[in-house]
């Protein structure tokens, strides 16, 4: 394989537990790779886990690293970059309130009907995120624990999925981590970002390495797979730091992409 001039990555189970900060270790990998490539973050959390998880443990980063840092929060629905200053908008493409509106009302519906709606819950079970509506069957702030013990054979996130898309032919319904349904505009999701990634650094797809925990068909991290992107399969954040422990020492510095 040749060396990658870009590497993305997933956020929760993939660099770091269920919205959980990165541990120091894979804080210093980030670090370690953005002195020498491109680096991604494209996950279904919101731009504010992305600041909390990722963003405010990278230590003393100072703006020529954080230059070379992607933010794709809502599956790719957002793209930020850093300006020198803080990060800023490439693009958002928001849901309208008719489309929030519709989406909201099928996912409580169907969960209500298929007996997927949790009477106590840790947190908000619906969010509206402006890109993207999330659905988290046991709430937001559910431990991980019992997220993973929720639907460990993806059936009933399928079920749900398949339910309310058929309710909204003109959106984008996918299953998302270990417990949630996410809905964007039509077309949009993390394939979607990663060829505006493409588009925005000049870096081809062919040029790009993946990190993700859903690359099975149906997962949400599958997109990026399916779209051509060199990808590697892993199950939490320990086994991502392992296989970045084996790639750091072949990567050499992309000056090219790096003016």
């Amino acid at each position: 394989m040749t060396s990658p001039r870009l590497v993305a990555f997933d956020l929760d189970d993939t660099l770091a537990a269920s919205k959980s900060a990165i541990d120091p270790r894979i804080a210093a990998q980030l670090r370690a790779l953005l002195r020498v490539v491109e680096v991604a973050i494209i996950s279904g959390g919101n731009e504010t886990q992305f600041r909390s998880q990722v963003v405010a443990r990278l230590g003393d980063a100072d703006a020529t690293e954080l230059a070379h840092l992607h933010l794709l929060p809502t599956c790719g629905t957002r793209y930020l970059r850093h300006d020198g200053e803080d990060f800023a908008a490439v693009y958002a493409h928001d849901l309208s309130d008719a489309e929030k509106a519709s989406a909201l009302q099928a996912l409580r519906e169907e969960a209500e009907r298929l007996g997927l709606w949790e009477q106590n819950p840790w947190g908000d079970i619906l969010e509206d995120r402006g890109s993207q509506i999330t659905f988290s069957a046991l709430g937001q702030k559910a431990p991980g624990e019992a997220k993973h013990a929720w639907d460990p054979t993806g059936h009933k996130r399928l079920r749900l999925r398949d339910a309310v898309a058929a309710r909204l032919p003109d959106l984008e319904v996918r299953a998302g981590g270990s417990t949630s349904i996410d809905i964007t505009r039509a077309g949009i999701d993390k394939a979607y970002g990663m060829k505006a990634l493409a588009e925005h650094t000049g870096i081809p797809l062919e040029d790009m390495l993946f990190y993700g925990d859903r690359l099975d068909e149906g997962g949400n991290d599958y997109p990026v797979l399916a779209l051509g992107v060199r990808s590697i399969a892993v199950t939490g954040w320990v086994g991502t730091a392992d296989e970045l422990d084996a790639l750091l020492p072949t990567l050499q510095p992309q000056n090219a992409t790096r003016a």
